[in-house]
């Protein structure tokens, strides 16, 4: 009864939140700020912590670890979603005076869909157990993969959802305000801002074939998983106009993000013959975080070295 309890008001409080963000903050089409988006992350993260209190009330220590570590893995693995969005932006030249709209309803439906993993995932592993190796092995390739990436790069044209889209959908040339679709003779067409929206969301889907297994390799518990997702997700638009700025400082995050995702998938693995306990997983990623930003604050790479460690 008090599990139920716990999604009933983080469902309506998470509602609420977003009803608050659409009605007020969003009701203008407005540029960022740094000093903004740097306050509102703060919010998030103190929002985070303090669920995290009440996890520790209702459900127990461990629980609250549970949250806590898979709250810090989500938040790291979302600075790759930040990449992604940057080069999106700029390759469709969306102005930042309406980012912020397209973040908010790309945000929207990733909490859908992460919902629909997660009760996918878990399902799968407490039903055949032994695809939870499959995900562990996933995780090591993918992490291997991140630490020896030289570059990203994004192809929309190669987006099947998108491609699909624009064969049924007419398209405006050019963005028309803060507007998805408007209606010229008599047709309504599709803006330019509609398209980002469908690549934004398209990609989270990518991301979150990794995020997932990630955080199922910390808890399987369908509320703490969920929970610890949708509010690293909530904090994702306020850490982008924050950090996206300054990306270039953290020249090695990306190769902490690998070692993450290689420990978490290697945890997966051992966990039938040794189960790491939530308080060491909880030290490695916050260690792994926190060392590759102080070497990359400490020991900047020259220019051309941190295009390639950037990756």
């Amino acid at each position: 009864m008090t599990e139920f309890i716990l999604w009933i008001g983080f469902v309506v409080f998470i509602v609420i939140l977003l009803l608050l963000d659409l009605l007020i903050f969003q009701k203008e089409d407005h540029e960022i700020k740094v000093r903004d988006a740097l306050f509102m992350t703060l919010f998030w993260v103190v929002l985070a912590l303090l669920f995290n209190g009440g996890i520790y009330a209702f459900m127990g220590m461990n629980f609250a670890l549970e949250f806590l570590t898979g709250y810090l893995i989500e938040k790291s693995l979302s600075v790759d979603n930040i990449f992604v969005f940057i080069m999106v932006f700029s390759y469709f030249g969306i102005a930042p005076l309406y980012q912020h709209k397209i973040l908010f309803w790309g945000i929207l439906g990733a909490i859908v869909m992460r919902a629909a993993f997660i009760l996918a995932g878990v399902a799968i592993i407490q039903r055949l157990h032994w695809a939870i190796y499959i995900f562990g092995i996933f995780l090591v390739v993918i992490g291997i993969k991140m630490a020896f990436e030289k570059e990203k790069e994004i192809h929309p044209d190669r987006n099947p959802v998108l491609r699909l889209f624009r064969r049924v959908f007419p398209i405006t040339d050019t963005p028309v305000g803060g507007k998805f679709f408007v209606r010229r003779a008599g047709r309504v067409l599709a803006t330019p801002l509609f398209v980002v929206l469908i690549v934004i969301e398209t990609t989270d889907i990518v991301f979150a074939i990794d995020s997932i297994p990630a955080i199922l390799s910390i808890t399987r518990h369908p509320f703490i998983v969920f929970t610890s997702n949708i509010f690293a997700i909530l904090g994702l638009r306020a850490l982008y106009f924050a950090i996206s700025g300054i990306m270039k400082l953290f020249a090695y995050l990306n190769y902490g993000l690998s070692f993450i995702l290689v420990f978490v998938g290697v945890k997966m693995l051992i966990a039938e013959f040794y189960a790491i306990p939530v308080w060491i997983a909880l030290v490695v990623v916050g260690g792994i975080l926190a060392v590759s930003i102080v070497l990359s604050i400490l020991f900047p790479p020259k220019r051309g070295e941190a295009d390639e460690a950037k990756g």
